[in-house]
């Protein structure tokens, strides 16, 4: 599990995509299941959204250097920045991710995000 707090993960993901496979963030947000909401919104928080495989693909595969400097980058936008998250937490938190994708992908499973507001 991986843990980022005070963040909207349907944009963090979606800027995150952009910055990993050079796309543009409207691109990432278009793509089949990016942010797709999977829990019944009446239900109230929690909510699960998925994450594209596009995305999973492009963690799985990211060598170390790929993730520092992906890492650095992500850690630009204005919705990490805003909430203070550094380029060495956002280091930390894609290793993990990375980490997730490549065992999910081996397993054929896909990954989601569990938010609580």
């Amino acid at each position: 599990m991986v843990f980022l707090k005070n963040i909207d993960p349907v944009v963090a993901m979606a800027q995150l995509e952009a910055v990993m496979t050079g796309c543009s963030y409207e691109e990432a947000g278009e793509r089949p299941r990016s942010g797709q909401l999977l829990s019944e919104p009446e239900d109230g928080p929690p909510f699960v959204v998925s994450l594209t495989d596009t995305l999973i693909d492009a963690l799985a595969t990211a060598s170390a250097d790929d993730l520092v400097r992906c890492a650095e980058a992500w850690s630009m936008t204005d919705e990490l920045r805003q909430v203070g998250i550094t380029g060495e937490a956002t280091a930390d938190v894609l290793e993990a991710l990375a980490g997730l994708a490549q065992r999910a992908r081996v397993s054929g499973w896909r990954l989601y995000c569990w938010w609580a507001l």
